[in-house]
C-alpha cells in the first residue's frame, strides 16, 4: 500500500481548474483494484452520512465524465472521502485511479440517497450489510456519532473475495474504538464481521448465506433478526441488493425510502464495476 500526501506533490505543475473543482489531498492503493482519496470539501456542501454525489473528471474532448461516489467521511469531517474500485477499461476509473495529491476533481455539490438515518424507523440494532466498495456510505455512518446515538448495536457486515480486499473496512473499524473525537461514543456497541468467497479466512460465505444459515448470529452471539426491532441498510452490486432483499423481506422488514421510513433501505445509485 502507498499513500501520497499533498506536501509531496509540492512543484507539480499547475492543473488547469476544472468546474465544481477539488483539490485531492491524499491517495491511498489498498490493492491492485481498490483505491482510497481524500479531496477538499466545499464550503457550501451540507450531507446526511450516508449520501452520494457526482465526482469525475475531464474526457479527452474536455467535457465532464461523472459517477455517482458515496461519501466514505462522516458529515463532521473537514475532508471528503472516497473509496473506489479501479477499472482498467472504465470510462472513469481508468483515469481517476491515476490521480495524486495537488490534482483536481470536479465534485458535485448536490448530495442524495436512501442510506440514511432518517430513511428507517427507529429500532434497537442496524445491519449494515456490503459487498466491495459498498461499504463506502458505511465507513460514512460507522464514523457518525448518532448512528451509536440512535441504536444500540451496529453490525457491519461486509464480504469480498479476498483478505487484502476487506483491509479499509478493517484497518476502519479497528481504529475507531481509539478514535479520540467518537471513540467514547462507538464502545462496545460496534460488531465486525468480514467474510470472504474466494480465500480462507476466519469467516467465509456471502452475507445471504451467512444470514439465512444463522451462521452470523450464532458467531457473534445475536438473537435472530426481528422487524421490531432490527433495522438494515444494503449497498453493493444489483444481484447483491436483490438476494439481499429477499433475504430481508424472509425476515419480515420492509423497504422503505426517504419520504416512507420502514424498515430496511437499498442505495439503488451505487456504482457498478463498469465504471
Amino acid at each position: 500500500m502507498t499513500e501520497q500526501s499533498a506536501m509531496s506533490h509540492r512543484g507539480a505543475k499547475p492543473v488547469r481548474t476544472l468546474p465544481d473543482a477539488q483539490t485531492v489531498l491524499s491517495v491511498r492503493h489498498w490493492t491492485d483494484r481498490l483505491f482510497s482519496f481524500r479531496v477538499t470539501r466545499p464550503r457550501s456542501l451540507r450531507f446526511r452520512s450516508g449520501e452520494f454525489v457526482m465526482i469525475g473528471l475531464l474526457d479527452d474532448n474536455g467535457k465532464p465524465l461523472l459517477r455517482a461516489y458515496s461519501i466514505a467521511s462522516p458529515s463532521w469531517d473537514e475532508e471528503l472521502e472516497f473509496y473506489s474500485i479501479k477499472v482498467p477499461d472504465g470510462p472513469l476509473t481508468s483515469r481517476l485511479q491515476h490521480i495524486a495529491a495537488g490534482d483536481q476533481i470536479i465534485l458535485r455539490p448536490k448530495p442524495v440517497g436512501t442510506l440514511v438515518l432518517d430513511a428507517l424507523l427507529p429500532g434497537k440494532r442496524i445491519w449494515f450489510l456490503a459487498t466491495g466498495t459498498g461499504i463506502a456510505p458505511f465507513a460514512s455512518l460507522m464514523r457518525d456519532p448518532e448512528t451509536y446515538e440512535k441504536y444500540d448495536q451496529v453490525i457491519m457486515m461486509h464480504t469480498c473475495r479476498t483478505a487484502a480486499e476487506l483491509e479499509y473496512g478493517r484497518e476502519l473499524v479497528e481504529g475507531l474504538k481509539d478514535d479520540p473525537l467518537i471513540g467514547e461514543v462507538v464502545g462496545d456497541k460496534l460488531k465486525y464481521y468480514p467474510t470472504t468467497t474466494r480465500e480462507e479466512s476466519a469467516h467465509m460465505g456471502r452475507i445471504t448465506d451467512n444470514l439465512t444459515s444463522g451462521k452470523v448470529f450464532a458467531d457473534l452471539g445475536l438473537a435472530p433478526m426481528d422487524k421490531a426491532t432490527d433495522r438494515a441498510m444494503v449497498c453493493g452490486s444489483l444481484a447483491f441488493n436483490v438476494d439481499v432483499k429477499a433475504v430481508l423481506e424472509g425476515f419480515g422488514l420492509r423497504e422503505g425510502a426517504n419520504s416512507d421510513p420502514r424498515e430496511y433501505v437499498v442505495e439503488k445509485a451505487f456504482v457498478g464495476d463498469g465504471i
